[in-house]
């Protein structure tokens, strides 16, 4: 929700907040506002696809300092649209303005507060770790952050101006005046120093009544009220008060708001304002009003025994409604161990798609990956051939809806959603390698935290448009394999050059693939382990390896030096190579197989051509061999591998006799690229 020019309002009244040492208390936090305070005031990079190793960073101190502090946080975050769609309107608009701010930041390399692809689940695997209280909502969590905070009596942490409305006995801590990164001491005790509010100050100092606070909200219009577009009349600057130097628009309505004691006097006087309103219309507004109100009547909170015994809370809708949303997935998605966009699908057979940095010339990123939601859609709509859903998607710099087909292929036309939970893990795990288009047997030879990525991996590189060059595979397999220094150990390079725009392309379409292979394998009850995002992309420096290794400088300053990361490397290029190997031997077999040409026995064919369908006994070995074979070309480094035959035969010499300057041979490995 939100009342549009709240916050700024109050800053023009700094009397309103008291002075906070905060200490010893339980905090409930706003999960979508600490993530922007701590990715965008951090001045984290944003144009480059996101640092989320520094962003993991920053919610390991800020859990310390609060822990620092005996302050126990509980993380709220949102979930998917509602069921009654009432904020459409509100989220497409704010859609269109992503797109253009997105384009503008690709374009100027400006920061437009664009959150990187990756950062939610980021921020969710860090509190998991941690083991933070978390909990995401089925729908926005504004309600129940407030249920919750009345229960428990403790503040909560936002800078969201509905908190202003809500009472609230804790009151709220203004999160952008929350100086966590400042502790400070009483005796022995740690505390924040920050600011607090509560509505009585709001009523005292403007002396309007404190139940006329939500008829303020609805009448000043927050997500769901659109009154001044309903109409256009009131003009509530008119009773401001003369030199008033705050907003005359909010002054003028406390001002009025004033000569009114109860809610229904107020929204009475406020239609008597509107003139002439046909019968039609006045319904309509009265609506408008009174829906907009009720947001701000609290309910019990449905989280309260999640948090205690751990029990999923009941899903708030329509038995025609909830039933659509199977009992097994409430509690996974509640523990964000779901990706609640499914209750989008499930409840409105709509997505919406994220827009990151991207210049609007480019095709969304979002196409690339389209085929593993289309596998997503399959498992969670089952079989229909009427079914799709309307993916609110980009095309050059206006939003686009596109009707998508579920997927029903293979296993997943077997499958039920009802009973998803209870399948073998052996089928699961199919339906997730299938559609990577994936062998096990490849992935074997990794470790297993990177099975996942390497097959996003895998997947993005043969699908990705245009095909990525091997620059900006090997740059990713740099990142993910952890042969790169800290982000500390470069932080001098030159970091503030332009933005490539296919570069970014590139790279989103990877975050795409790895963000929805991720939702699936979790819709699939994980039969891959989750990876820890944060350790597969730091976004200025694969976009500097990218940009140093076309321009043919080497590389050391952000390598390690360890045999074992350039073994990792090379391992995971093999495999790479493999499944691509595979892949592209399988398209051509089915090519063949279906060209009548081909179908005719060997016997009938020349000599010379029947050698050609000679299938090797072991092709899988083969496949392997043309792999190490190929990663090994990709690790050729220039100076280090053009030495001439004359010095094969000493250095032959020299790892037999001197095995300490062969194995600092070994480690110039790190110069390749």
């Amino acid at each position: 929700m939100g009342v549009q020019g709240f916050v700024s309002f109050l800053e023009n009244h700094p009397q309103i907040y008291r002075d906070v040492r905060f200490m010893k208390s339980r905090l409930l936090i706003d999960g979508a506002n600490l993530i922007h305070l701590l990715y965008f005031d951090s001045n984290l990079d944003q144009n480059h696809g996101g640092e989320y190793a520094a962003f993991e960073e920053l919610i390991e101190k800020f859990i310390a300092a609060l822990r620092a502090c005996e302050i126990t946080p509980y993380v709220l975050l949102d979930g998917g649209s509602d069921h009654t769609d009432k904020k459409l309107e509100t989220t497409t608009k704010r859609a269109e303005d992503r797109i253009q701010k997105a384009h503008r930041a690709a374009e100027s390399g400006e920061k437009c507060h664009i959150l990187p692809q990756l950062a939610n689940l980021v921020l969710k695997q860090t509190l998991d770790r941690l083991n933070v209280p978390m909990a995401t909502c089925y729908a926005e969590a504004d309600q129940e952050i407030a249920s919750l905070a009345r229960e428990w009596q403790c503040p909560v942490l936002s800078n969201d101006s509905d908190f202003y409305i809500f009472d609230l006995p804790g009151g709220l801590l203004p999160i952008s005046k929350f100086q966590w990164e400042g502790l400070m001491k009483r005796g022995s005790q740690s505390y924040i120093p920050c600011k607090g509010y509560n509505i009585s100050s709001f009523c005292t100092l403007f002396d309007i009544q404190r139940q006329l606070l939500p008829t303020f909200a609805a009448l000043a219009g927050n997500d769901y009220v659109k009154l001044q577009r309903m109409d256009s009349s009131i003009s509530w600057g008119q009773y401001a008060p003369a030199g008033s130097r705050t907003s005359f628009r909010l002054e003028g309505l406390t001002c009025w708001l004033r000569n009114f004691k109860q809610p229904q006097e107020a929204l009475e006087g406020a239609l008597e304002l509107m003139g002439g309103l046909t019968i039609k219309k006045k319904l309509k507004v009265q609506q408008s009003l009174a829906q907009g109100m009720e947001e701000y009547e609290l309910p019990p909170s449905t989280l309260k025994r999640f948090f205690i015994h751990g029990t999923a809370p009941p899903f708030l809708a329509p038995e025609e409604v909830a039933c659509l949303v199977p009992d097994w997935t409430r509690l996974r998605l509640t523990r964000g161990l779901l990706n609640t966009d499914i209750l989008d699908v499930l409840l409105l057979q709509r997505r919406s798609l994220n827009f990151p940095v991207e210049h609007g010339n480019m095709p969304s990123a979002f196409l690339t990956s389209r085929p593993i939601r289309q596998v997503i859609y399959g498992l969670l709509l089952g079989k229909g051939t009427t079914l799709h859903v309307e993916e609110r998607d980009r095309e050059g710099l206006h939003l686009k809806y596109n009707s998508v087909q579920p997927t029903f292929k293979g296993l997943t036309k077997q499958l039920k959603l009802e009973s998803l939970d209870k399948v073998d893990p052996s089928q699961r795990l199919q339906v997730l390698l299938e559609s990577l288009r994936v062998t096990q047997a490849s992935l074997s030879r990794l470790p297993t935290h990177l099975h996942l990525p390497v097959a996003a991996t895998c997947y993005w590189f043969q699908r990705a448009t245009p095909t990525p060059d091997m620059g900006l595979l090997k740059a990713l397999v740099l990142n993910m394999g952890g042969a790169l220094k800290q982000r500390t150990a470069v932080q001098n390079q030159h970091t503030d050059f332009e933005l490539n725009v296919d570069v970014v392309h590139a790279f989103n379409q990877w975050q795409a693939c790895l963000k929805d292979s991720i939702h699936l394998n979790q819709l699939l009850d994980l039969p891959l382990p989750e990876p820890c995002v944060a350790q597969l992309y730091e976004g200025t420096m694969v976009h500097q390896l990218v940009r140093t290794m076309r321009s043919g400088k080497k590389m050391r300053n952000f390598l390690k030096s360890d045999r074992a990361s350039v073994k990792l490397y090379q391992n995971i290029l093999s495999v790479i190579h493999e499944i691509n190997a595979q892949s592209m031997a399988s398209a051509t077999s089915q090519k063949a197989q279906s060209s009548p040409r081909q179908r005719q026995p060997l016997g009938n064919l020349p000599t010379n051509l029947q050698q050609l369908f000679i299938v090797c006994d072991d092709e899988q070995d083969e496949c392997e061999r043309f792999s190490a074979d190929k990663a090994e070309e990709d690790l050729r480094f220039d100076d280090e591998l053009s030495l001439r035959t004359r010095y094969k035969a000493k250095e032959r010499n020299n790892r037999c006799n001197k095995p300490e300057l062969s194995r600092k041979q070994e480690l110039r490995g790190l110069n390749f690229l």
